[in-house]
């Protein structure tokens, strides 16, 4: 019974995924809109700095704030700088 279903699972993801495909067509792509202005692309230094380096920083930030801000009990840490596991 197991491999019927999985079966069953497999058949629904891939009919899915095909009808996702066909109705997303990129021929639509090449027409327009009204008012549709894209502007200029990025280079590969803004394309990294936006994509790679920017989220880097706010993760860093966002783990320093809760590193410096942590005001939880020492006893109560799973990890106890000082002491190594045995």
């Amino acid at each position: 019974m197991d491999k019927k279903n999985a079966l069953r699972a497999g058949a629904l993801a891939a009919g899915t995924t095909l009808m996702m495909l066909l109705m997303s067509s990129p021929a639509l792509a090449l027409t327009r809109d009204d008012g549709d202005d894209p502007g200029t692309g990025l280079n590969v230094g803004e394309t990294l700095g936006l994509y790679v380096a920017a989220p880097l920083v706010i993760f860093l930030v966002i783990v320093g704030l809760v590193m410096v801000l942590d005001k939880s009990n020492p006893a109560h840490r799973v990890f106890k700088p000082g002491k190594t596991k045995a």
